[in-house]
């Protein structure tokens, strides 16, 4: 099982948003059988089979086993991954492009950039996968807290002067390109669960 799998076919992210379907990845972390799961969200078997292999059609759950019990052999299913994110390739017709209307201080600018960052490291995440490799990324997460307007506006140029030191230190003629995205935006509470 992979700890994240990114959905990048339509039919796939169809399949999964439905919430039956989502209530069945999310008990499947375990391994279970339509029996276990129907008495676990109180369907009969008969729906948990067809939402499961409409699931296993999308290669969002796999086999595990197969245990023959008297007329009938019981399939062990679990879902292929920890979790899901769906790419912005899955709507590629009405994905954003943040090539259309490039704006630094734009909250949907920075959507379309966050989108196709989505996208294109599922598409390595994908590739890496098929090739038993790992792809080489960095993040960095962190809060910080302005006392002003004037203090957040410093502070985003003072970071785009320092990251353009370090990008003209390091960029290189020879190599593979990277992607740089540095996002600056609210953040936002979680509900706590308790």
């Amino acid at each position: 099982m992979h700890d994240i799998a990114v959905i990048e076919d339509p039919a796939a992210a169809e399949a999964s948003l439905d919430p039956m379907r989502t209530r069945l990845l999310a008990e499947l972390a375990e391994p279970g059988s339509a029996t276990t799961l129907a008495a676990k969200v109180g369907l009969a078997r008969q729906k948990v089979n067809y939402h499961l292999k409409t699931l296993e059609k999308h290669g969002l759950v796999e086999l595990v086993e197969e245990r023959k019990k008297g007329n009938f052999t019981e399939r062990v299913m679990r879902a292929s991954a920890a979790s899901y994110v769906i790419s912005p390739s899955a709507l590629s017709a009405v994905q954003p492009d943040p090539a259309h209307a490039p704006d630094q201080l734009s909250a949907r600018w920075l959507l379309a950039l966050g989108a196709r960052m989505v996208r294109e490291v599922g598409a390595l995440l994908t590739g890496a996968a098929r090739a038993g490799k790992r792809v080489a990324t960095f993040a960095l997460d962190t809060e910080v807290r302005f006392a002003s307007a004037a203090d957040r506006a410093a502070f985003a140029e003072e970071l785009a002067q320092a990251t353009a030191v370090l990008i003209s230190k390091y960029h290189s003629q020879e190599g593979r390109d990277h992607r740089l995205l540095i996002a600056v935006h609210p953040a936002v509470k979680e509900p706590e669960h308790g």
